[in-house]
């Protein structure tokens, strides 16, 4: 399952996210992953999540974030839960076409795969395509 946090800047994303964070490291079984461009939420979400600086990697686009995302499932099949921050940080393409096809394929990964996925990305939920708001939470 992939769920969508969307707002404007200040509008409380990253807290709901911490919050999700904390409350899948509490109620389940599997390993949870928590993706971020700089090391803001080190002291904000549970030691037991494993946090990931993605700042490190200079990621820039979809097909370099898929793969980080596979290489760390292929590495982890206990993973239940990947959170990313700030996503629109980490890619350069920030068109809607781009951000449709990555959260169409994203929502098969999560589907074969089992995993939920939730990102937070900053945008006026308003202006998204109509196929993305089935995702917004």
């Amino acid at each position: 399952m992939v769920s969508l946090i969307m707002g404007l800047k200040g509008s409380g994303k990253t807290k709901k996210l911490v919050d999700m964070v904390r409350e899948a490291v509490n109620d389940c079984p599997g390993d949870v992953v928590c993706i971020e461009k700089e090391r803001k939420l080190t002291y904000d979400i549970p030691y037991q999540a494993r946090l990931i600086d993605a700042g490190t990697y200079d990621i820039g686009s979809y097909e370099f974030l898929k793969g980080l995302i596979c290489g760390i499932h292929a590495g982890n099949y206990d993973i239940t839960h990947f959170f990313i921050d700030n996503f629109y940080k980490m890619v350069g393409d920030k068109s809607s076409e781009a951000l449709c096809k990555f959260i169409s394929w994203l929502d098969a990964f999560a589907a074969a795969e089992n995993i939920d996925f939730v990102i937070s990305i900053s945008v006026d939920p308003d202006t998204v395509p109509e196929e993305l708001k089935k995702y917004i939470i």
